[in-house]
């Protein structure tokens, strides 16, 4: 991946939640910026490593894109909001 290391990318994400900081909705900002410009690897290596080195609004962000990266339910029979969930 060319350098792309998980601490660069937490580096990089942190960076744009800094200069996102003072947006009306900085947690929306940053998580459009990264789905707009990133790339799915370099999204999936952030994911991968977890929240850790994230500041808390890019933490966020990316628990934004985490959850809009489950799939929909493909069928009535996998649909939580059908038939509820067993979990937790």
């Amino acid at each position: 991946m060319s350098g792309q290391t998980a601490e660069k990318l937490a580096y990089m994400a942190n960076q744009i939640a800094r200069n996102m900081v003072h947006d009306e909705a900085p947690v929306a900002s940053v998580a459009d910026h990264i789905v707009a410009f990133w790339t799915p690897r370099m999204i999936d290596t952030l994911l991968a490593e977890g929240a850790g080195a994230l500041e808390p609004v890019a933490a966020e962000a990316v628990a934004r894109i985490a959850a809009g990266r489950i799939p929909p339910p493909q069928t009535r029979a996998t649909d939580p909001a059908v038939h509820g969930s067993d979990a937790g």
